[in-house]
């Protein structure tokens, strides 16, 4: 891997965000400053922190540690989505994406592990 972009998990967060930013645009105007300001931040933080540790990959446990984040970021972008999935897509419910961030944060935390074992710094 001689760049982030090659990572499969940066991809995939890319992807989703660009997805979950045009959705959240269609939010009530009040929601979009709210919880919609929120889940954007969010699910933009899971590929900042997969770039930001990807710089910091000299140091494997800076590495790891980023990683965590972007983990802990998918959750929190999936805690979001089901709020609102509840609150507003009852309709048309976005369960697929919420399904999506959950693939990947089981491939951020494979990565991790993968990391943690075979990553020789």
């Amino acid at each position: 891997m001689s760049h982030y972009k090659d990572l499969e998990i940066y991809n995939l967060s890319f992807d989703l965000a660009l997805k979950v930013h045009h959705l959240s645009l269609t939010l009530p105007k009040y929601e979009l400053y709210e919880q919609g300001s929120q889940l954007r931040r969010s699910t933009k933080s899971i590929r900042n922190n997969i770039v930001e540790g990807y710089g910091r990959r000299r140091y494997k446990a800076d590495y790891i540690r980023f990683l965590i984040f972007a983990h802990a970021s998918c959750d929190e972008a999936i805690s979001q989505l089901e709020m609102l999935n509840s609150l507003y897509f009852s309709e048309k419910p976005i369960d697929d994406i919420i399904e999506k961030y959950n693939t990947l944060g089981a491939k951020i935390n494979k990565f991790i592990q993968y990391i943690e074992k075979n990553w020789n710094v």
